[in-house]
């Protein structure tokens, strides 16, 4: 057997051998064309084999690997939908967030807002009274740093008793004889004229209404008890006070206020506590009626009542369970102090304890009582009626 006959190309190999030919045994790893799955038709796959081939077929270009592909509807990170929005929606844009705060702003504003409890930190505040802004100082006496209504802001210019820091116009308002008074009097007396835009005002302002106007003043300076009592009023008439019990609505104070100075009052007693203060609701409600009342704070009304007796002042209690009428009152024409009670509650038990006498207005109705701003304003021209009568008689 010659050996060059298993040596030709188209010879049976001997059994069990390994070939690196196309006809080699089933299983045996091979280079060739065939051995590259997933490469292209007619072309040979790398040398590297099978499991290289399915690596360099799935890198891109570079050699960076891929980012796995969005969920179809997720947002990016950048732009995650905030929690508690509907599945789904879209980010706003910012005027979109610009209009849902301005509306935000609207209905706050027309809701009804309850007033802090009497005695509270913000005691500057008043049922009627929106939140003191961010930034501004909380008063610590009577108040009245911000006033607020275009009669009120007038009459802080013309009696000119307080420093004005500056005085801000909405634009956009029609022309207005009041409006146009404020500004020229502000421009005389060197005082900031500021117009900024509706929003901007309402934003500072602390009333529902500020009529497009308000100032900012120096609070109102307090005065002595005993000097109100000793305060004589125009022509020499005896002093007339009105002192308040618990009184908190800041529109009924006000009002009182307005038909104190009128009526010819010559001095306030307010106490510190259990009392609304001078808040811009009370200024735009008495009108420019703080300008010209004289006050004094008081830390309870039951030893400021003490002090008036003593100084010879007669103290009359208004409430609806009075011992006697309010028209037969026989001491108007002395010093006398009128004391209001509160809405519903009256008179507490220690001012009635040291009132002088307890009148009543007498009611033909069906209903019980009187607003006190109403009754505040029978009283006080009460007095006024007999002062006058009897100033005519002498």
């Amino acid at each position: 057997m010659s050996p060059a006959r298993g040596g030709r190309s188209g010879g049976k190999a001997p059994k069990g051998a390994k070939s690196a030919g196309p006809k080699s045994s089933k299983g045996a790893k091979s280079a060739g064309p065939k051995s590259s799955k997933g490469a292209p038709r007619g072309k040979a796959g790398p040398s590297a084999g099978p499991k290289s081939s399915r690596k360099a077929a799935a890198a891109p270009r570079g050699g960076t690997k891929r980012a796995p592909a969005a969920k179809r509807g997720a947002f990016p990170k950048a732009a995650a939908p905030a929690p508690g929005a509907a599945k789904g929606s879209k980010p706003m844009s910012s005027a979109a967030k610009k209009a849902v705060e301005a509306k935000q702003a609207r209905h706050a504003a027309a809701s009804v807002r309850k007033s802090d409890r009497p005695g509270a930190m913000r005691r500057a505040r008043g049922e009627g009274d929106r939140p003191i802004a961010r930034g501004q100082a909380i008063p610590r006496g009577l108040g009245g740093d911000q006033v607020e209504g275009r009669q009120a802001v007038r009459e802080l210019l013309l009696a000119g008793k307080r420093r004005v820091r500056e005085v801000m116009i909405a634009e956009d308002q029609d022309n207005n004889e009041t409006l146009q008074d404020i500004a020229d009097l502000a421009n005389d007396m060197k005082i900031p004229v500021r117009e900024v835009t509706r929003t901007k005002l309402f934003s500072v302002a602390r009333t529902e209404s500020p009529q497009g106007v308000l100032a900012r003043a120096d609070e109102i300076d307090d005065f002595d008890l005993l000097d109100l009592a000793k305060r004589k009023g125009a022509n020499g008439a005896p002093p007339f006070l009105l002192a308040m019990d618990g009184v908190t609505d800041p529109g009924n104070l006000g009002a009182l206020l307005r038909t104190a100075e009128c009526s010819g009052v010559t001095g306030i007693v307010l106490p510190k506590h259990r009392a609304v203060h001078i808040t811009p609701t009370v200024t735009k409600s008495a009108a420019g009626a703080v300008e010209y009342l004289p006050m004094a704070l008081v830390g309870g009304l039951p030893n400021a009542i003490n002090e008036l007796r003593a100084a010879g002042v007669w103290v009359i209690g208004l409430d609806m369970g009075g011992d006697t009428d309010l028209f037969n009152l026989t001491v108007a024409d002395e010093p006398v102090c009128l004391v209001m009670g509160a809405e519903g509650k009256g008179l507490s038990r220690l001012v009635r304890e040291r009132c002088d006498a307890v009148v009543s207005i007498p009611l033909l109705g069906e209903l019980a009582s009187l607003n006190v701003s109403a009754a505040g304003a029978l009283a006080c021209y009460e007095v006024t009626r007999r002062r006058l009568a009897a100033k005519t008689a002498n």
